[in-house]
């Protein structure tokens, strides 16, 4: 049949699918994995890190194609793919993946391990004594935690976790009852490390593992006394992980949410990953029951949970394997014994995060929680973590009597459980927790403090950021934050803060462009602007960089950009929609990809306006889940001397870099650079430029 193309949808030859898209980004990825210029524990990292990223890919963006065929959509997306055509292209691209990434593992990687005296010894070239203290260990520390399932009438199928690890088992004879079943699961609880480090001794290499797989298959006929196993296979399921919370029926959002995570475990399959040992006969058997196809199996020639593999860096000390360490530096405004207030009175502050230090965000925070000048904090919290500093300083301040609001998103995905314990701490300190508006995730990094000054009366102090407040990920994530006591800009977060947790309509804000109302208004209307300039035959000049771009009317702004004359230069991390490069569409347009040591995550908007040089910072991409579905902020860079700063280090460091990005091709693919004369490496500049040393 037919694909129904809405009436109002644009050419969908201008446009590349997204979960192709989002699948040449793991290329990218793969790609630092098999680059021996990267360390190499660092390697195996990257490696980790495509799988971590591929469960994500199945349990969010596959589940939903499989959720649009299930209920007979027949709608194709702009790029004109039907879901059913989708699912089979998604699932050929993923098999070449896996197998690129195994072949790389088996063959690149691990005998390099091993090279370095770091081993994972498969079952065959364990030695006697290595044996004894498997076999030990085994009986001590795994077999007690094991529940061996017989399948038959009275033990049905048990229910499987999402990417729990588990062992299908063939078996042959009769039970201690005279039961005859030639099938058992054993599931790998969680408490089980899936990695185990075996004890030094003299002769043996200095770091050397096996994985609980190989222990289990080597002493499973432990667990069947009397029957003979035939074959044992491990086995992964994914599910799908979306929340689903009807909007029309909830009466109390955290108490919805607590029953839906127990569901999140047991989602629809949507893909089984098995060892390449296993057995066609049990491969169906398996496919069967979680209702897949075979286009849904996954053959992996290893661990079929590879992700397990990402401590293992940590493990083990060899820091000639791993990136230098480093240590974050401060803005020199910031090196004195001055208190934050004093400084904000006199100059906006900017951090470039983590080559610089987020400590004074958390320092900004610990002062507006001690000084009793101190009236209010008001705070927008998306990700911070199980242990996290700035949520105990908030907690403290509102055990002091401070006046603390703060707007938490329990919607943010994979973080509800740690963000519901948050919310009933602060609660129970006295602060005030509200939800954000029900429909619209909260994805604004906000952070006010409203002080009584000796002079002026009451004084807002923020900060604004593209990331989240997360001291973890600010190491090694790439992120500006800018912290200010502009009167202007505290007046446009007071009115949010008071849009999200009061009600009212929306108010006209100086400085901020607000989703869902402003955001992508403005950001069409910029690009428009600077359309009209070149057509006028001045000099017109756009540069972004996003996690990722798919909204179609700001892709259709930019195309039209490109037409008049508009250059544009886009550095898009993740899924690009857009194709560049295309004659009489897109020529003017260069769009590049940046994967190296850190995640890039910084949104940045510059727009030439005439010389203007307008500069803006976002915690939203160019999607219209961020325009329309969620409430983020886009916020001006108005020191002259910062603004040159963020166009330096965020957008024109990053266009020169030969080293470590990719450009994009009309047809989705990437090419990557290769420096001709003298490498120049964005992350690594920034790194010398900004930190404070190893």
């Amino acid at each position: 049949m037919a694909a129904q193309i809405d009436k109002n949808s644009y050419d969908a030859e201008h446009y590349i699918n997204r979960e192709l898209s989002l699948l040449q980004f793991q290329r990218r990825v793969l790609a630092q994995a098999a680059d021996p210029a990267v360390p190499l524990l660092e390697r195996l990292r990257f490696l980790c890190i495509v799988s971590s990223n591929l469960d994500e890919f199945f349990e969010i963006r596959v589940s939903g194609i499989r959720e649009q065929i299930r209920l007979g959509t027949n709608i194709a997306a702009t790029d004109g793919i039907l879901p059913i055509e989708l699912l089979a292209l998604v699932s050929n691209e993923v098999h070449q993946i896996l197998s690129e990434q195994y072949a790389l593992l088996n063959d690149v990687i691990l005998p390099a391990l091993e090279n370095e005296g770091v081993f994972f010894l498969r079952r065959g070239l364990w030695d006697e004594a290595q044996s004894a203290w498997i076999h030990d260990f085994f009986r001590r520390e795994v077999m007690p935690v094991l529940t061996p399932i017989g399948l038959d009438p009275a033990h049905p199928f048990p229910r499987v976790f999402n990417k729990s690890l588990n062992f299908a088992v063939e078996l042959e004879g009769r039970d201690a009852f005279g039961r005859v079943s030639n099938t058992a699961i054993v599931q790998a609880p969680r408490v089980l490390p899936r990695i185990i480090r075996l004890p030094d001794r003299p002769g043996q290499a200095p770091y050397t593992f096996v994985f609980l797989s190989s222990v289990l298959h080597t002493h499973v006929d432990e667990l069947f006394d009397g029957m003979h196993v035939h074959g044992c296979y491990q086995f992964r399921v994914t599910r799908n992980s979306n929340l689903f919370v009807d909007e029309e029926e909830v009466k109390d959002l955290r108490a919805q949410l607590k029953g839906e995570l127990q569901q999140r475990h047991y989602g629809d399959a949507v893909r089984l990953e098995v060892a390449d040992n296993c057995s066609e006969l049990m491969a169906d058997f398996l496919l069967q029951h979680f209702r897949l196809d075979h286009t849904d199996l996954y053959t992996t020639p290893g661990i079929v949970n590879l992700v397990r593999m990402m401590q293992v860096p940590d493990w083990v000390d060899r820091p000639d394997l791993k990136y230098p360490p480093f240590r974050p530096g401060l803005p020199k405004s910031l090196g004195h014994q001055r208190d934050i207030f004093s400084v904000l009175r006199d100059h906006d502050v900017l951090l470039h995060h983590p080559f610089q230090s987020f400590s004074p965000v958390i320092e900004f925070l610990r002062a507006g929680a001690d000084d009793p000048q101190v009236v209010a904090i008001k705070m927008t919290v998306y990700r911070t973590g199980t242990d996290s500093v700035l949520m105990e300083h908030l907690v403290r301040a509102a055990q002091k009597g401070k006046e603390v609001t703060v707007v938490l998103e329990l919607m943010a995905r994979f973080d509800e459980e740690a963000n519901i314990s948050w919310a009933n701490r602060l609660e129970e300190a006295g602060a005030h927790v509200v939800y954000g508006v029900f429909g619209y995730k909260v994805h604004a990094k906000l952070l006010m403090l409203v002080r009584r000054e000796i002079d002026d009366g009451l004084r807002r102090y923020v900060h604004l950021g593209t990331g989240n407040y997360h001291p973890g990920t600010t190491r090694f994530y790439t992120d500006f934050g800018l912290m200010t006591a502009n009167e202007h800009i505290g007046e446009d977060v007071a009115e949010i803060f008071k849009q999200i947790t009061g009600l009212g309509r929306a108010s006209t804000l100086t400085h901020l462009w607000q989703a869902p109302f402003t955001l992508q208004p403005n950001v069409v209307a910029a690009i428009r602007n600077e359309t009209e300039i070149a057509r006028a035959g001045r000099r017109a000049r756009i540069i972004a960089k996003v996690n990722a771009l798919l909204d179609p009317e700001t892709i259709e702004a930019l195309y039209e950009a490109s037409s008049a004359g508009v250059e544009i230069d886009l550095i898009v991390r993740g899924p690009c929609a857009l194709r560049p490069g295309v004659p009489g569409l897109s020529e003017n347009i260069r769009v590049r990809s940046l994967v190296g040591r850190f995640l890039e995550h910084h949104r940045i908007m510059y727009f030439r306006t005439d010389g203007e040089d307008r500069v803006y910072l976002s915690s939203a991409d160019w999607m219209p889940r961020n325009f329309f579905r969620r409430i983020e902020t886009a916020f001006p860079v108005l020191d002259p001397q910062l603004k040159r700063r963020v166009i330096k280090e965020g957008l024109r460091c990053y266009l020169l870099d030969n080293s470590q990005a990719w450009e994009m091709q009309s047809d989705g693919r990437y090419r990557r650079k290769t420096p001709r004369r003298a490498a120049h490496s964005a992350q690594s500049i920034l790194l010398s430029e900004l930190a404070a040393g190893g």
